[in-house]
C-alpha cells in the first residue's frame, strides 16, 4: 500500500466515523451536576499597586484598578 492510499484510507475511515454519529457531536452538552463557582476578589497589595503577575513571575507596578490595558512589570 502506498503512502497516498494509506492516507486516503485513514481519511475515509475518519469520515465514516463522523457520519455515523452526527447527533452526538451536535447535541448541546449539559452539565450533570450544577457546580457553584466562587470568584475571588482580586487581592490589593499593601502598597496600593495592581499586583498582576506575568507568566515569568514579574508583578505590575501600576496603581490598583488602573485603566490602562497593559501592565508595567518589574
Amino acid at each position: 500500500m502506498s503512502k497516498e492510499s494509506a492516507l486516503r484510507a485513514m481519511r475515509e475511515a475518519r469520515y465514516s466515523r463522523r457520519a455515523a454519529a452526527p447527533a452526538a457531536r451536535l447535541a448541546p452538552r449539559m452539565p450533570e451536576k450544577a457546580e457553584e463557582t466562587v470568584v475571588a476578589a482580586p487581592a490589593v497589595s499593601a502598597d496600593g499597586l495592581c499586583g498582576h503577575r506575568s507568566m515569568n513571575g514579574r508583578t505590575c507596578t501600576r496603581e490598583h484598578g488602573h485603566e490602562a490595558k497593559s501592565h508595567r512589570y518589574s
